[in-house]
């Protein structure tokens, strides 16, 4: 009997063909002497629509909702209709006898398979390949020491529960706004309180009033201290009181009244999980979260350079520490040479803030494999995230940072001057990465800027200092920053919204919907966004309740909590949130309505955002006109100013408009004149006839000549 593997992807299913010796390579598997090795394409099966429930949910109708199936059925995806049939034939081989379970070691790989499971009917033993990375050796291992199916039971349901809780609140709310407002309106368990987060950050910096301050900083001759109040903020916001305290202590004696000198000792930064790693990589390099995620499972799966993504541990586990010497030479080249070297000379020092097992669940931090690298093998993109990722595993093995901190308090008239500096030690880890620091605290945070940390003199308690001239520095108070996908993440994770693996979707989603919007590296509500917020439930809005929910998911995954109570919840929810849908009377009014009127049916159109620029789209259902909205210029100059005019289009044709004078013609429509462009087209058009022995020249000169009488 025969053996088969389930893998996730076409090339992770090659490659453990390769490494187990099925060679043999058919349409749709690979098969060798022990092993028939096939794929799922993503998910073959997913949970059925509306209307496979009923055909009448087709049309969407607010009064159908919500929508509860009671069981809730599977169907096969039609795109990937030919692969579950090619994973159904061999599932009934009559030679196979086994079934390893081999997709991605997570929560969304546990369900795929077991839904193509559930959907074939499969009732033969399987067991399950747990891996943390891609390399030949681990796939080794990992069929050495393979799982039992039913161990990963709990996982399964727990992925069951968010599926059908997504397919319950997303699809019901989304289908109530969508029909009540009669806008495109998307709503979900997690999205949503994305964005009340984001609107809620928009809502503070529209209140902000900014106000006028003062700082006076004193020169008191071989250092610099800043005058503060009692409480210890150093901003004055009344001008004459600034004024009286710089005419007041300028040319005064005081004395040092304090000094404490401590020493500060930073260690290293914890090993990565997915959600540092992409708030990392958005912090230095600007990538997006799904962008950093793709790049990584591009190193993950076809460089086999790292372990395994999706992972929210910064732990290692014990019985890893016999390889990290490995890993170690495995990354010691090029730049990293001089760095990690030194480290393969001794023994590396562990502690708890490096392998600790209790704090590791289904997979350990992303760190190096054993796998040498070639780095000009790499792309930019992934040359920028391997870099990341391999000087925060060779950090973990360099001792802790270590200053001395001075703080120092100078009297003057009664008055309170603070000066403060640092002396670095030991740079520790900070040699790694080129001998600064690296803060792991949110780049768009308020931090303390108030004075700049500086070597400071030798100074003693009671020594005696003179005012030589005070500086007064004006500012203005600043309002919260928007939200960049760092900070984002931060929050998201803070709150237990959506995991490691599913958040850069979500932020996707958001920006995909048209709801937010990237500006640079910041994120902003749209229009849209502002509206939906507020259409949409209050415990929509905040992620109290749906932390609360991913919460009771992870509960389940662990054995500690139970599918049906859950379910049973989410379904209460959906009727509410629906029940109130139904009965808001508020209404919606489309943010991106352009001057453009639809030449089909005259209403105006909306302007939308594809992946091929600017699209301009009649919002009527039973129209469809759409066309790039993005300025064409003729080659028609504007008769005052002598630019190029704008070609638009109207119900009565196309026509020219000057962008700066307004002037507007219509369009020659007796002009002979033919573009490059219709050239090009009809050149195109002939071309095959030509090879049936017409002269081409002779097709083009009276096609133009029949366009042009036309």
């Amino acid at each position: 009997m025969k053996i088969l593997v389930l893998a996730e992807k076409p090339s992770v299913a090659r490659e453990i063909a390769r490494v187990m010796g099925s060679r043999e390579k058919h349409k749709s598997h690979f098969e060798g002497p022990k092993y028939v090795v096939t794929w799922a394409l993503g998910h073959l099966v997913g949970l059925a629509e509306p209307e496979d429930y009923d055909h009448k949910f087709q049309t969407w109708n607010l009064e159908d909702l919500p929508i509860l199936p009671q069981p809730m059925k599977l169907k096969v995806l039609r795109e990937t209709n030919h692969q579950f049939k090619a994973v159904q034939h061999l599932m009934k081989r009559s030679d196979i006898g086994e079934l390893i379970v081999a997709t991605d070691a997570a929560r969304e790989g546990e369900l795929l398979a077991r839904w193509i499971m559930d959907m074939v009917k499969w009732n033969k033993p399987f067991k399950r390949l747990w891996i943390s990375s891609q390399t030949d050796k681990a796939i080794k291992e990992g069929f050495a020491s393979l799982r039992p199916g039913s161990q990963f039971d709990r996982l399964y349901q727990s992925a069951r529960c968010r599926a059908e809780a997504d397919w319950m609140v997303g699809l019901n709310v989304t289908r109530a706004l969508t029909v009540k407002f009669n806008a495109q309106l998307s709503a979900g368990r997690v999205q949503t309180p994305t964005l009340g987060m984001i609107m809620h950050r928009e809502t503070e910096i529209l209140n902000f009033r900014s106000e006028t301050y003062g700082q006076l900083r004193c020169d008191l001759g071989s250092f610099e201290a800043m005058w503060r109040a009692p409480g210890g903020d150093s901003r004055i916001f009344d001008e004459e009181k600034t004024n009286r305290l710089k005419s007041k202590l300028e040319g005064r004696t005081g004395s040092i009244t304090k000094l404490t000198k401590s020493e500060k000792v930073v260690p290293h930064p914890l090993a990565y999980d997915l959600t540092e790693l992409q708030r990392d990589a958005n912090r230095r390099y600007g990538f997006s979260a799904k962008q950093t995620s793709n790049v990584l499972q591009r190193l993950y799966e076809q460089h086999k350079l790292v372990t395994y993504p999706r992972t929210d541990s910064r732990y290692l586990t014990s019985d890893m520490t016999d390889t990290l010497k490995e890993r170690l030479e495995s990354v010691a080249v090029g730049p990293y040479a001089a760095i990690a070297r030194p480290l393969l000379r001794k023994p590396l020092p562990l502690s708890k803030r490096i392998v600790d097992d209790s704090k590791v669940t289904d997979h350990h931090a992303i760190i190096p494999t054993e796998q040498t690298v070639i780095l000009n093998a790499l792309t930019a993109e992934e040359r920028k995230l391997y870099d990341l990722i391999v000087r925060r595993f060779i950090s973990l093995f360099y001792p802790a940072a270590k200053y001395d901190h001075v703080n120092v308090v100078v009297e003057v008239d009664n008055e309170l001057l603070y000066a403060k500096g640092t002396t670095i030690k030991d740079n520790g880890w900070h040699a790694v990465y080129d001998e600064q620091g690296f803060d792991e605290t949110d780049s768009d945070e308020d931090h303390d800027t108030d004075e700049a940390e500086k070597v400071l003199p030798e100074l003693h308690v009671g020594q005696s200092v003179e005012v030589k001239r005070c500086v007064i520095q004006n500012g203005r108070t600043l309002p919260p920053k928007r939200y960049t996908e760092a900070a984002l993440l931060s929050q998201m994770e803070k709150h237990g919204l959506g995991t490691p693996a599913t958040r850069a979707d979500i932020i996707e989603k958001l920006v995909n919907s048209d709801t937010i919007d990237r500006q640079g590296n910041a994120l902003h509500p749209t229009g849209k966004g502002k509206q939906l917020i507020e259409l949409v439930s209050a415990d929509l809005r905040t992620p109290d309740l749906t932390a609360k929910w991913e919460s009771e998911l992870e509960r389940i995954a662990k054995g500690q909590g139970q599918p049906e109570p859950f379910l049973k919840g989410i379904r209460e929810m959906a009727e509410r949130l629906v029940h109130e849908v139904k009965a808001s009377g508020a209404s919606y009014k489309p943010h991106n309505v352009s001057s453009s009127h639809c030449p089909d049916c005259g209403t105006r159109l909306l302007e939308k955002k594809s992946k091929r620029g600017l699209m301009l789209v009649c919002p009527s259902d039973d129209c469809g006109y759409k066309r790039s909205g993005e300025k064409r210029l003729s080659n028609r100059r504007c008769p005052q100013c002598h630019k190029k005019m704008e070609m638009k289009e109207g119900k009565a044709g196309l026509f020219v408009q000057c962008l700066a004078c307004g002037i507007t013609e219509t369009m020659n429509k007796d002009s002979k004149h033919v573009n490059k462009r219709e050239t090009q087209k009809l050149v195109k058009q002939y071309a095959k006839q030509e090879s049936l022995g017409s002269n081409l020249g002779e097709l083009l000169k009276a096609a133009l000549e029949q366009k042009a009488d036309k």
